[in-house]
């Protein structure tokens, strides 16, 4: 099983690490789910509506990557997903700039689609990632949302 996990500050292609993850599966893998998540230009978080000027990501090098690693190892012990990229930015990004790519590679849609579900809801509870966002009224920290703990926690349950 191949898992790779990429905290940088610089943008990220898609299409190269695509190609990739296609060439690495040499045939193998019948779906490649990909998805990006970008900055917002609204606070629907604090829930003022407040247009973001930048959204500033920190992190704690290696003990990130490890968080990211785990949440990659359990989708791997319940799906059949040998193939995972997740490449996370860091630093202060603006409105619409790319945040997170999670690349889920299987025989089957079905195990790439949950997989990169899981991981993504994952990422939002347990990776080692602070985010402090910048409006026109101020900065606040960012924290996990209810609705990403119930998004997450619906993995626990029986059958999910």
């Amino acid at each position: 099983m191949d898992s790779r996990v990429q905290i940088q500050v610089a943008e990220f292609d898609v299409a190269s690490i695509y190609q990739e993850v296609r060439e690495e599966s040499a045939g193998q893998a019948g779906a490649i789910v990909t998805f990006v998540g970008l900055v917002r230009d609204r606070n629907e978080i604090a829930g003022d509506g407040a247009a973001v000027d930048t959204l500033t990501l920190e992190h704690y090098p290696g003990m990130t990557e490890r968080s990211i690693a785990v949440i990659l190892e359990q989708a791997q012990s319940r799906w059949p997903v040998p193939w995972i990229r997740v490449v996370h930015r860091v630093g202060e990004l603006t409105p619409s700039e790319q945040i997170v790519l999670v690349m889920v590679g299987s025989a089957h849609r079905e195990a790439a689609f949950a997989a990169a579900e899981f991981i993504m809801d994952y990422l939002k509870t347990d990776a080692v990632l602070w985010k402090r966002e910048r409006t026109g009224l101020g900065q606040t920290w960012l924290k996990s949302t209810a609705q990403d703990a119930v998004r997450a926690e619906k993995w626990r349950q029986p059958g999910s």
